[in-house]
């Protein structure tokens, strides 16, 4: 008994991680995955305007993907698409519910229905059949996906309240792992994505500042140079003109020998 015990254990206690943390069974070897517990979720500080949105926003997107990979794993013929859109469904669901939690806690109001450009989204899959619903499909949430992707940063980086804080944490989580899934279909046509915008000049400052300092220039000595010999011609020509004015007169200065 001793011994199944021991073999046992190892078993269980790997199992309850996962169920505390099911993104550990997603990591890839040497990936670190962010430790979601060592957050608080309070509701603590202060709830801004940037917060709310983000909070609706993520759930708005749950709003529109669940049913869009429910009609994928019914429209598409891929069994790559299908198993896409029955991971990314579930996930969100998953999701949805941390949301709402979130909300309930921060006393967000959520919708309960898509956005007119979600719903439009939806439309279109609804009469693709087939490769044309792939890759409406594919496209549209990985477009979707990168616009939140940054957005979500943003709240990480910067918001006050830590319920947001947790909440955007695990939804960046979620968004890295459904862009990888959506670009896995090989089918993605990354040439209609968002350009990368150009680094600013605020951006650029520090590579900048960053550079060795050059050496000051050399200071040129041509004006005083030319100001030397202007001053020898001058007292040049004023000598010559007092000695020809002595001569006229029959005067010899000291030093004449003639």
């Amino acid at each position: 008994m001793s011994k199944w015990q021991r073999l046992w254990g190892p078993v269980v206690a790997a199992f309850a991680l996962v169920l505390l943390d099911p993104d550990l069974a997603r990591a890839e070897p040497a990936v670190p995955v962010p430790p979601n517990g060592l957050l608080t979720d309070k509701g603590e500080g202060t709830l801004s305007a940037a917060d709310r949105d983000f909070v609706t926003k993520v759930r708005l997107a749950g709003l529109w993907e669940i049913p869009a990979g429910e009609m994928a794993q019914r429209k598409s013929d891929s069994p790559r698409i299908r198993s896409i859109g029955k991971s990314i469904s579930a996930q969100h669901v998953a999701l949805d519910e941390l949301t709402r939690t979130a909300a309930r806690k921060l006393k967000i109001k959520l919708p309960d229905k898509p956005n007119a450009d979600q719903q439009k989204w939806l439309a279109e899959m609804r009469d693709a059949e087939f490769e044309e619903f792939d890759q409406i499909y594919i496209d549209r949430l990985r477009a979707a996906h990168g616009k939140i992707f940054p957005a979500i940063a943003s709240i990480r980086a910067g918001t006050r309240n830590d319920t947001v804080r947790r909440l955007a944490q695990q939804a960046n989580q979620f968004v890295m792992t459904h862009l990888t899934l959506l670009e896995s279909s090989n089918i993605v046509d990354y040439r209609a994505l968002p350009t990368v915008p150009a680094p600013n000049a605020t951006s650029a400052a520090p590579a900048a500042a960053a550079r060795p300092a050059q050496p000051p220039a050399p200071v040129s000595n041509t004006p005083v140079i030319l100001a030397a010999l202007g001053g020898g011609l001058a007292a040049g020509a004023l000598l010559t003109r007092q000695l020809l004015k002595g001569t006229r007169r029959g005067y010899r200065p000291r030093y004449y020998n003639g």
